[in-house]
């Protein structure tokens, strides 16, 4: 009987693992490249702000002033004034303004009031068309 296996039909294995060396190749060269291209790239500068001495303070300053609590009250020309709703402050804000957008507005937080509430503050009196915003620092160590 030609053709006929005497072991009982067995057949050849295949394999089943995975070929690693186009990976390796693949690999090796994303390496040189990337080994080529680094010097290559240039850094980016970042400019942040420094804090400086105004000349003199303006005639008319509108303060938000934040508590460790989160809560706002709002203080004219340095005199206390009345806690406002966190949603209230931008049309409050404006309306101390007088009209003039370019009054300028000035956030003082406490250190221990969360980042994020002082950035929505921000963004509300930014979007109400404040244009003059910015952030009380203290001088001197502390």
């Amino acid at each position: 009987m030609p053709g006929v296996s005497l072991r009982g039909g067995s057949r050849r294995r295949t394999i089943s693992e995975i070929n690693m060396v186009p990976f390796i190749d693949v690999m090796l060269v994303l390496l040189i490249i990337f080994m080529v291209t680094a010097p290559l790239i240039t850094t980016g500068i970042v400019d942040l702000p420094s804090v400086g001495k105004g000349q003199r303070r303006p005639d008319h300053v509108v303060e938000v002033v934040v508590a460790p609590d989160e809560k706002v009250r709002l203080r004219i020309d340095g005199k206390e004034g009345e806690p406002v709703a966190q949603r209230d402050v931008a049309t409050r804000v404006r309306e101390l303004q007088g009209g003039d957008a370019n009054t300028p507005v000035v956030i003082s937080a406490d250190r221990n009031v969360k980042y994020e509430a002082v950035v929505k503050l921000m963004d509300s009196l930014q979007r109400a068309g404040v244009q003059r915003v910015g952030l009380s620092v203290k001088t001197g160590a502390s």
